[in-house]
């Protein structure tokens, strides 16, 4: 049965009751996080690959951020379309046909180290990876209990994180020691091992998840009533965590892009921190996830925007120190493992808390355009940050682009103290 819960702002969305539900142990939850974390091993493995791949072809550093940036634009406009398929029924195959389009056309960077190609075949993937995480995202929040669904996304962070840690490093590691190719291949097969996976959600936990798998009803939600035809509140309600989790998406775009371009030959120390860097995040992530369902509201948001902004800072300070001496120091290594760390643990916080502060706000029938915009500002951010940063680096340098961004943060976090959200009552930590 299905029967209406209120959201947060008020409004009435209808949700399966929580006896419907398998939840967090059900095989569809399980099936997504296994989806999630192979699909985007191919993702974490090429984002910092692709612009060290078209520097060997003579790109500069603003080339080699395009390809990025071209994959995010992309991204982000297939992310501005995902409200409207979800809500005609796209929940259950937007998934699986989003890994192949990400997966599928990877191997073709082997083939030349051309920018145009590059950047062509980095166009196409994006549309898959708007699919995927927009899709995974609502999912995440669709196919447990509203009392979850702090953990359900704090633990679909981890399928995206964890994967990281090993593969974010280790593709680098693995490329510079024996090829860019292979790992080209064999990021390329993960989509479709991926899409296999998403599409048994539909038939797992004997059709109970279903529901989740279908389009949700608009009827009251803020951003179909009659008083808000076109959902002007509900954006209003979004623009803080959107713009939050812009600014750290740009900051991250900084290390993930454009850290192994200095210190390639230094391939420990760009592996090491990297692995630091995507470990802090999922351990960030999880933690804000956890908490959020223990006491009802967003405890880390404050704390990690000044975590993340300090420890953007100490990468600065690495950068402007020997940036391009070949080989860096001790205090240099320092710096930036310690820079990833914090920097990691605050945008993973940031993370958990913006997602669980949009859906929240949306409402039920909401979490599709909830998700949307909250990817969109990931990844918007990751394209914004590639591009704009490379401009700035060849401009004026890595210690002043990079100083930009820990500037940035360090003023978002007044904002922080305003934007948070409460589980409503009646809703327990189960």
């Amino acid at each position: 049965m299905i029967r209406p819960r209120p959201s947060s702002s008020g409004s009435t969305g209808f949700v399966p009751g929580p006896t419907q539900l398998p939840g967090l142990r059900g095989r569809g939850f399980a099936l997504l996080i296994a989806a999630t974390a192979i699909g985007l091993c191919g993702f974490a493995a090429v984002l910092p690959l692709v612009p060290l791949w078209a520097t060997r072809g003579g790109a500069g550093e603003f080339g080699a951020g395009t390809t990025t940036a071209v994959f995010m634009l992309t991204t982000v406009l297939t992310q501005l379309g995902m409200p409207w398929l979800l809500d005609r029924g796209a929940y259950r195959w937007a998934f699986p046909v989003g890994s192949l389009i990400l997966g599928l056309p990877t191997p073709l960077f082997a083939a030349t180290t051309e920018l145009g190609p590059l950047i062509t075949v980095s166009a196409v993937r994006g549309i898959g990876f708007g699919m995927v995480t927009v899709a995974g995202t609502a999912l995440a929040a669709r196919l447990v209990p509203r009392a979850q669904v702090g953990r359900a996304t704090g633990l679909y962070g981890l399928a995206v994180g964890l994967p990281q840690v090993v593969i974010l490093p280790g593709g680098v590691a693995v490329a510079l020691a024996v090829g860019f190719g292979p790992v080209f291949w064999v990021t390329g097969v993960t989509g479709a091992v991926a899409a296999v996976l998403a599409s048994g959600i539909w038939f797992a936990d004997g059709g109970r998840n279903r529901p989740a798998l279908r389009s949700a009803p608009t009827t009251g939600t803020p951003a179909s009533r009659a008083d808000d035809p076109r959902g002007l509140r509900l954006w209003a309600a979004l623009a803080s965590p959107l713009l939050m989790m812009l600014l750290v998406a740009i900051s991250a775009s900084s290390i993930v892009t454009f850290l192994a371009i200095p210190f390639e030959q230094a391939a420990w120390l760009v592996s090491a921190a990297l692995a630091v860097y995507a470990l802090c995040v999922v351990v960030g992530r999880w933690t804000a996830g956890a908490l959020y369902d223990q006491y009802g509201r967003t405890v880390l948001l404050m704390p990690a925007m000044v975590s993340g902004a300090l420890g953007m800072g100490l990468v600065t300070a690495a950068m402007w120190s020997d940036v391009g001496t070949g080989q860096p120091g001790p205090a240099t290594a320092a710096l930036i493992l310690g820079g990833a760390a914090l920097f990691g643990l605050g945008f993973g916080s940031v993370q958990n808390d913006t997602v669980t502060i949009m859906l929240d706000r949306a409402g039920p029938s909401g979490q599709g355009r909830a998700s949307a915009v909250w990817n969109i500002g990931y990844d918007a951010g990751t394209g914004a940050g590639a591009m704009g940063l490379g401009l700035l680096i060849q401009l004026l340098g890595y210690g002043p682009a990079f100083a930009f961004t820990a500037v940035a943060l360090l003023a978002l976090v007044p904002l922080t103290l305003r934007t948070g959200t409460r589980r409503p009552p009646g809703t327990v930590h189960r």
